[in-house]
């Protein structure tokens, strides 16, 4: 058939017109990584042919020795990068290179600062590719045809790299794609053969595919292989550097930055295996996104099979990027297949234990390591909580909080710091959970707790409501709210205490019955306070529900929720709940406590419902006290 040479101009995507100009000038300072970017992109494309040749085999057209070559030519100062993998159609050419259809695209161009060094390593979170090429050169041609569609499907792909670029459809004989960067003056090192083979080695010796030059001193002979073609994971432990292992991770995740650790290990016998994983030093920016791929790739065999296999790793550990290879699954493996297989519960069972010992690792060894990944991941973490009991206690182990002890917001108390530093005769954990670390920090349920020294983990985090429903207990000890249900200090409150808080009680009994009668049906009770020492009220949940803050968020986000019934505890000590106590005002008393009960709410975290009458009162009360102040 003959080729329809349908030409157009298109203008790239706004968002790839700002990343082409910030990577010209933020990444010039590396700009050899250009190569390991295409060469990257070369080997994912075989990857995906020799994955979808496993259920049709005429996709290798003849020819499946799948293979990268980088050719150049010094007279019209060219560099092409070249794969007989999967290639592209006329649409996949303007998906994959007009446009950045991904997830966190408007978060990555929020997050730039204008800095060359910090955009520099924002752009390589976000991984660039192909658009690398434009860092080195002026323009860049691609050529491109799908595997299985006719000579007359391929695409030519052209431009400068300011704001558009023109398509055509060509005759192209071969599948696979080519990528010719015709490159900026100065940028000779690039047409030196010497330069392109030691970049190639330092950057993609293990990509387990040949990536081939012409022989030496031949510019237009033979080819021969440079890289050593090897599976990384496939060599022992002993034999790979740790510059090796950094690069590979750079490779499988399209990372600038290095990891910040990775366990390796073959596992032989019953079923054999091989894992390599790796802990990222940064969060992606669709980590929260729903629809984001994960970053376990599966080989069978060395055979590539998938490349976001979530069935391998439990969704609380979706930031561990690695290779799983298998010498026992079928090369056939399809999702559905993966979802029960008994072969893969064992290896994924197997993985996570791996991953939770790394961590534990770093976490007892090198705790700054372990603070970066903490502040990146943290959060997720948590979900492990609730997704995964067996291992549970040990994510427990893991996690960490701020506490009162120190000022500091900074989450670096583990459970087992905490109980190490319990005080005689506490066999409790205190936590407290807030909207804010601020919030957290200076809840009056905190009152009784700072006075007799005893430590209270702050909980600020969305996820923490969550997570302390499901995480129980610690070493053996009970993981207690603050602000929820009968506070029981056991053996830290002394007995005379104990006495004299009695007491108080039946002496306000007459109050509480009072502001009991007044609230209604917003509390379920109003009793005395053994938590508060300073502030004068305090709302206090059922062991149960949920939090104030929480309910407030749910319900701005249109969650419909039963209206829960706090305890609404007093300060007996307190000279406004003195004053409520000898206020013979009907009026003025019941202003006083629905103003207390309003308060109290606030300090809470809750939202109330008529702010216009709690001012109203809160004013009419201190008209009131101003005008008692005039007549003395």
């Amino acid at each position: 058939m003959s080729v329809d040479a349908h030409k157009e101009t298109l203008e790239f995507q706004t968002e790839v017109r700002q990343l082409l100009q910030l990577m010209i000038h933020s990444l010039y300072s590396n700009k050899e990584i250009f190569l390991r970017e295409l060469i990257s992109n070369a080997a994912d494309a075989c990857d995906k042919l020799r994955f979808e040749a496993l259920a049709d085999d005429a996709l290798y057209e003849g020819d499946n020795e799948l293979r990268i070559r980088v050719t150049f030519d010094r007279k019209k100062r060219t560099l092409t990068v070249s794969d007989n993998g999967i290639g592209m159609s006329r649409q996949e050419v303007v998906d994959n290179i007009g446009t950045i259809a991904r997830s966190g695209t408007r978060q990555f161009f929020e997050s730039l600062t204008g800095d060359q060094a910090k955009d520099a390593r924002l752009i390589g979170q976000f991984g660039v590719g192909f658009y690398s090429a434009f860092i080195v050169a002026d323009k860049v041609t691609v050529e491109t045809r799908r595997a299985g569609l006719g000579a007359e499907h391929g695409v030519r792909w052209q431009s400068k790299g300011e704001g558009e670029y023109t398509l055509e459809t060509i005759e192209r004989a071969e599948r696979g794609t080519s990528v010719t960067l015709h490159l900026r003056k100065g940028e000779d090192e690039f047409l030196d053969d010497f330069r392109l083979r030691a970049i190639i080695r330092k950057y993609s010796d293990h990509i387990p595919l040949p990536i081939e030059m012409r022989k030496e001193g031949k510019p237009d002979g033979e080819f021969e292989r440079v890289n050593d073609a090897q599976a990384l994971w496939t060599r022992p432990r002993k034999e790979i550097s740790d510059d090796e292992y950094r690069e590979f991770y750079k490779h499988i995740a399209h990372d600038f930055e290095p990891p910040l650790a990775w366990t390796h290990n073959q596992v032989e016998g019953k079923q054999s295996y091989t894992t390599l994983f790796y802990i990222p030093s940064h969060a992606p920016f669709d980590l929260w996104d729903r629809d984001r791929r994960y970053g376990i790739k599966l080989y069978v065999r060395r055979v590539f099979i998938m490349d976001d296999a979530e069935h391998l790793m439990p969704h609380y550990l979706r930031f561990v990027r690695g290779v799983v290879d298998s010498d026992d699954l079928p090369l056939n493996v399809s999702r559905e297949i993966l979802q029960h297989n008994q072969l893969i519960d064992r290896i994924r069972s197997a993985s996570v234990k791996k991953v939770l010992a790394l961590l534990e690792k770093l976490a007892g060894k090198e705790p700054e390591k372990y603070a970066t990944f903490w502040k990146a991941f943290g959060n997720v973490l948590k979900e492990g909580v609730a997704e995964d009991f067996g291992n549970r206690e040990r994510i427990a182990g893991l996690l960490r909080f701020a506490s009162t002890r120190n000022e500091s917001d900074e989450q670096t108390v583990s459970l087992a710091d905490y109980v190490a530093r319990m005080k005689e005769g506490q066999d409790k954990i205190y936590y407290i959970t807030a909207e804010t670390p601020a919030a957290a920090r200076h809840s009056p349920h905190l009152e009784v707790f700072r006075k007799q020294g005893i430590e209270v983990l702050l909980l600020s985090d969305r996820v923490d409501e969550w997570m302390v429903s499901h995480l129980t207990e610690f070493d053996g000890k009970p993981l207690v709210s603050v602000a929820k249900g009968d506070l029981d200090l056991g053996k830290l409150e002394d007995a005379e205490e104990k006495k004299k808080r009695e007491q108080v009680e039946s002496e306000f009994k007459p109050l509480l019955e009072r502001m009991q009668q007044v609230l209604g049906e917003r509390v379920r009770e109003v009793r005395v306070s053994h938590r508060l020492t300073d502030s004068p009220a305090c709302l206090v949940l059922d062991e149960h529900d949920m939090a104030v803050h929480l309910q407030k968020m749910l319900r701005q986000a249109g969650h419909e929720l039963p209206q829960s019934q706090p305890v609404l505890e007093i300060n007996p000590d307190n000279p406004l709940v003195a004053m409520a106590r000898d206020m013979d005002d009907e009026q003025r008393f019941a202003d006083l406590t629905q103003v207390l009960f309003d308060q109290a709410l606030l300090a809470s975290g809750g939202q109330l419902e008529d702010p216009a009458s709690y001012v109203a009162r809160l004013n009419g009360l201190l008209v009131g006290l101003a005008g008692k102040g005039g007549h003395a």
